[in-house]
């Protein structure tokens, strides 16, 4: 009886040693972080003309009207940055699985030896059995012996089996766990890369429907330019811009007979969805422009030996980039190490800039709300857009807020979903 036992539990053990060979020889995924899967999944995903169809279908019953377009990229924009942070989580839930996939394999190749022994030493008795009593009664004593030796080594092989069994069930688990991961996450993708198609014919129908206004708008660009050409820094851009403003409101005022006050760069009644609130207001309420994580905050080592004056949000290949809060495009261009710079007076005295975008879909003078997409992020080979020098592997956005043209913490105003706090 000792004997089949001992047998038995020897075949099994070398059934699992199969399997853990099997399951312990594959390449190890690589410590890759959250975002790895979902950059590899956007250069893959591709959109048939059925959705494409459906997607400009959807376009043309929207109302040619700049109410109706900007609620409806207000509504796109949404629904892109819903897709993208439940990218977010499907990667840190991926991360988790493999995580998790690398102390399976951890445990069972810290038991390799001692298992290599057991199965070896089976299979030796299984090749000398010892003699059986009836047969040779001279061999009582080896077979005593041989029962002795399975009586304690068996218990050992059980117990050491139920944890392999364990160990590779959960292994089993996990794998399927991280297929299905991945599933969602392609689903996801290619809804997201939709949406953003969406957001793309949406900005050519609203700028068609400001066609009529190029040419005042090309001028108020061109002259934004030629005083960002003469600022020496951050904080004179944003001085000399206002300086211009006020210049150009009081002249307005003097010719339409109205109160300099009142005329101000806000956006039109027509064009809110929602009542607006002061932007000291709005601490806690505001969303990042991107999905992403907070990757170093205001106050911190820049890496260059300064402080940052903002926060750098590190996000994915082609984000969408939206408005933090209702204002007036003061600024949109390149601007020295900044590279593409988008300046909004937040009115209340503050202003918001942002920093690292690859194309700014706004121009100078056009008013915007909260929640309207106002550019986006490149790839993932482009180095940081920060003032620092080191390479990083995800597009970085940096967001900066003004008050009466000094920089002040944007961390009081980030929305507890979206500001990575605790």
């Amino acid at each position: 009886m000792g004997m089949r036992c001992g047998m038995a539990a020897a075949a099994t053990l070398l059934w699992l040693g199969h399997a853990w060979a099997e399951n312990t020889l594959d390449t190890a995924p690589d410590p890759d972080k959250s975002r790895a899967e979902y950059e590899q999944v956007s250069k893959e995903i591709t959109l048939s003309s059925e959705r494409l169809a459906k997607l400009a279908a959807d376009i043309a019953s929207v109302k040619k009207d700049h109410a109706s377009i900007t609620a409806a990229l207000i509504q796109s924009a949404m629904t892109e940055q819903k897709l993208g942070q439940d990218i977010e989580d499907i990667g840190s839930k991926l991360e988790g699985l493999k995580d998790r996939e690398q102390t399976i394999r951890a445990s069972l190749a810290s038991r390799r030896n001692v298992l290599a022994e057991v199965l070896g030493a089976l299979q030796r008795m299984g090749l000398n059995p010892p003699p059986a009593i009836l047969v040779r009664p001279e061999d009582a004593l080896s077979s005593v012996r041989s029962a002795i030796l399975l009586g304690a080594v068996v218990p050992e092989l059980r117990q050491q089996t139920d944890l392999l069994l364990a160990d590779l069930t959960e292994q089993s688990r996990v794998r399927a766990s991280i297929e299905a991961e991945r599933a969602r996450l392609t689903a996801a993708v290619g809804d997201q890369a939709a949406e953003k198609k969406r957001l793309s014919m949406l900005l050519e129908a609203k700028q068609k429907l400001q066609a009529d206004t190029e040419a005042e708008l090309t001028a108020e660009k061109q002259h934004s330019q030629d005083l960002a050409a003469k600022a020496s820094s951050l904080k004179d851009l944003i001085a000399s811009l206002e300086a211009d403003a006020r210049k150009k409101k009081a002249a307005d005022a003097k010719a339409s007979g109205d109160n300099p006050e009142s005329a101000s760069l806000s956006v039109p009644e027509g064009n809110r969805l929602t009542a607006s609130a002061p932007f000291s207001a709005l601490q806690g309420q505001i969303a990042l422009p991107v999905i992403g994580k907070v990757k170093r905050r205001f106050g911190t080592d820049d890496g260059n030996g300064a402080m940052m004056q903002g926060d750098m949000v590190a996000t994915q290949s082609g984000a969408i980039v939206t408005a933090p809060a209702d204002g007036n495009v003061l600024y949109a261009g390149p601007f020295r190490s900044y590279g593409q710079l988008l300046i909004l007076n937040a009115g209340d005295g503050y202003h918001v800039v942002l920093a690292g975008m690859s194309r700014i879909s706004v121009v100078t003078g056009q008013p915007v709300l909260a929640g309207e997409p106002v550019g986006a992020m490149g790839e993932a080979r482009v180095a940081s857009s920060s003032a620092s020098k080191d390479e990083n592997a995800t597009p970085e956005l940096y967001v900066e807020f003004r008050k009466d043209g000094k920089p002040v913490d944007p961390h009081p105003w980030w929305a507890d979903r979206f500001s990575g706090r605790t």
